[in-house]
């Protein structure tokens, strides 16, 4: 029988967590990015698809690629932000089923089905970064995700001669609180928009 979290913890995730758009200048050394992703990497895909691809945009060259993709209310924040990650979907992700679900020919369910192939990677892969998300709050990281981008330009200049295609952007850091946040808005009551049945 597990345990609840103690509300510190849900706070943490959820609760008390917003979405930053300012970040101090403080670093996010590649050892805890490595520790983010290898939290988020365990929880659920279907057939275990794993069709997240990531790049963690960190360097001054790499945000110098990044920079002109982006809408233009979206630059700044993500300049300043330490690492900004692409959340990618690999639609030859099938290709890797027979080592991540190798108990039956789970390639055979995808492969010439294109419509499948789509709906499984950009479902799965949101999945994937919302995991890297919350596994980035609970090592002590705030997130902005967003859109807000050319995902073409991303695409190309990024995943040019892959498979990957990109899906959304986080910028991860250690929020800065002098800046104002928005308010945080609604939020719809259960009875709004849940059932049981």
């Amino acid at each position: 029988m597990k345990t609840p979290l103690a509300n510190a913890a849900l706070e943490q995730l959820f609760l008390e967590a917003r979405t930053f758009n300012a970040f101090l200048s403080r670093p996010i050394e590649d050892v805890l990015l490595q520790r983010i992703y290898n939290l988020a990497r365990m929880a659920p895909t279907s057939a275990n698809c794993s069709p997240a691809r990531l790049v963690f945009v960190k360097s001054a060259a790499a945000k110098a690629k990044l920079e002109p993709t982006l809408m233009e209310m979206n630059r700044v924040k993500t300049m300043a932000a330490p690492v900004t990650v692409i959340v990618g979907m690999d639609e030859a992700f099938y290709e890797h089923l027979p080592k991540l679900f190798p108990h039956t020919d789970a390639k055979s369910w995808f492969a010439g089905n294109q419509a499948l192939i789509e709906s499984t990677a950009f479902r799965n892969a949101t999945l994937q970064g919302a995991y890297l998300l919350l596994a980035a709050r609970s090592l002590g990281l705030d997130c902005g995700p967003m859109s807000g981008f050319d995902n073409a330009m991303v695409d190309e200049i990024f995943f040019k001669g892959s498979t990957v295609k990109s899906n959304f952007l986080i910028n991860l850091g250690y929020g800065d609180t002098s800046h104002d946040l928005f308010p945080r808005g609604p939020r719809f009551e259960f009875d709004e928009v849940c059932r049981i049945d």
